[in-house]
């Protein structure tokens, strides 16, 4: 039984994609994929041996994952005219198909490309040769394909392919490799013996439309009520510490948070794999983790980017994991020194991210938890495949015996029977803060969040979800309120802005 079925369109090329099942339970994911005649595939394979003769690669091109669109020019050019002189009767629309077939053999992994283009796929994973190809649907979980890779030594090629654009090798002798596509996505791959069954390969897809405050508002992941006071606290330069459990949304809070940031300020960012996407209208310099190289020389760590960064002049500090006592320390002592931080640790609740904090391998002093103004913990539900802010709170130290005690104190909690995220205790110390840091009486806090809220509920009706409309909209709230408000209050659309404004 057919669930679901759209097109993916790759390079100029359209395949069908379905989902079938029993009982809207989904179990195949097909691809209407081209057959080719032995024939035809002995002339793939001449034109292919052809372009590799004839059109010269430098190493930089090689290895510069900018320069891929640029090849896939070039050989696409020479392949049609290849393919006009060996086949000068050849249709159009089968050309096409050719020529896509060469490009994604030579220049990437195969049919594994169509999957790579599906927006509706979050992991794509190569178990074996003697295995289809699985793939993890965003609303559907975990899928079989059609899609087949010939033997082992093809699944070797293509870790191969993804190492050398990375600048790497992948070699029995060092068999482990963790590195990113030209797209973006991440990519790991383990050779045989190390993956008992065959050549593995795991592409974990980077989210090409980022999702938004409106997105987690309409999917009744948090409320405007409680994105209100997160804008409040990322506005007056508060520190934020996201927790949860592994694909509870940390990072995707994380990245719905930061375009709340006023746009002039700097704002440095520390990831392992590139995840975050920010509007352009922030002052935004992204780094990233290096691996070492086989020699075990050029690694670049989160610690190495972490002590950088603060050399950087930054503003506002982004930290995609906290991991290690020594990362810990640098970031909170950044805390101490005036700089807001963002940052996420695996934790289930405000109390398991102090246990967390506290004790190895992070070992943080208790008393330094005072700089944490928000925590925020994430929760997915598997068996209703739902994600949810599950607690908002803030840490309470006191002296006791000589020593710091870290209490938390949960704000806002979800009620799972109702599905709401209700109030549960009042602060304690976050309003008192504001007050101390900006001069705002708890009335003209009440005021800001109220305004913060419309605007919010008006970015929903209006159904401004993409990450530059948000970004456009708060940099508005911040370069002139008032007029921003009068277009919300009358439901007005927001202009486009030109290339001078953003």
């Amino acid at each position: 039984m057919e669930l679901s079925q759209y097109e993916i369109n790759l390079d100029g090329f359209k395949i069908k994609a379905s989902i079938n099942g029993v009982k809207a339970k989904a179990t195949k994911y097909t691809l209407t994929l081209p057959e080719f005649t032995k024939p035809t595939l002995a002339l793939v394979d001449e034109i292919r041996n052809k372009l590799i003769t004839e059109v010269n690669l430098s190493a930089t091109e090689i290895l510069d994952p900018k320069i891929v669109e640029t090849l896939k020019v070039r050989f696409r050019k020479r392949a049609e005219e290849m393919l006009m002189e060996e086949v000068p009767s050849l249709e159009t629309n089968t050309k096409k198909v050719l020529i896509v077939k060469l490009l994604h053999e030579m220049l990437g992994l195969g049919n594994i490309e169509f999957l790579l283009e599906d927006e509706n796929l979050e992991e794509i994973v190569v178990n074996s040769a003697g295995e289809p190809v699985r793939v993890y649907h965003k609303k559907l979980g975990w899928l079989t394909t059609n899609v087949l890779v010939s033997d082992e030594t093809q699944i070797s090629n293509y870790a191969d392919i993804i190492a050398r654009r990375v600048g790497r090798q992948i070699t029995t002798l060092d068999p482990l490799l963790d590195a990113h596509l030209v797209t973006g996505d991440r990519a790991n791959a383990v050779l045989f013996p190390v993956s008992a069954k065959g050549n593995t390969i795991t592409i974990r897809k980077f989210a090409r439309d980022p999702w938004t405050v409106v997105d987690f508002i309409n999917s009744k992941t948090c409320t405007p009520d409680i994105f209100a006071l997160i804008w409040l606290a990322v506005q007056f330069e508060m520190n934020v510490l996201i927790s949860g459990g592994t694909a509870s949304g940390k990072t995707s809070m994380l990245n719905v948070c930061m375009p709340f940031i006023p746009p002039n300020h700097r704002v440095v960012s520390m990831e392992d794999t590139r995840e975050l996407q920010l509007p352009r209208f922030l002052y935004w310099c992204p780094l990233t983790t290096r691996l070492p190289n086989p020699e075990g020389k050029g690694e670049v760590s989160m610690l190495d980017l972490l002590v950088n960064s603060l050399r950087m002049r930054p503003d506002r500090i982004i930290l995609g994991e906290i991991r290690r006592q020594q990362e810990a320390e640098v970031l909170f002592e950044a805390m101490h020194t005036g700089h807001s931080v963002y940052a996420t640790v695996h934790a289930d609740s405000i109390n398991e991210t102090i246990t967390r904090l506290v004790n190895p391998p992070i070992s943080v002093p208790p008393n330094l938890l005072g700089a944490v103004n928000i925590n925020i913990v994430m929760f997915r539900d598997r068996r209703l495949g739902i994600r949810r802010v599950s607690q908002i709170g803030e840490f309470v130290v006191s002296e006791e015996d000589r020593s710091s005690t870290v209490k938390p104190n949960i704000l806002y909690r979800w009620k799972p029977t109702t599905d709401e995220i209700v109030p549960h205790n009042k602060s304690i110390r976050l309003f008192e803060e504001l007050n101390r840091h900006t001069g705002m009486s708890q009335q003209d806090i009440n005021k800001d969040l109220a305004e913060k809220k419309m605007i919010l509920t008006w970015m929903v009706k209006q159904k401004y979800r993409q990450i530059d409309q948000v970004g456009l909209i708060v940099k508005e709230y911040y370069r002139d309120p008032e007029s921003l408000l009068k277009i919300v209050k009358a439901n007005k659309k927001l202009e486009t802005p030109t290339e001078e404004d953003s």
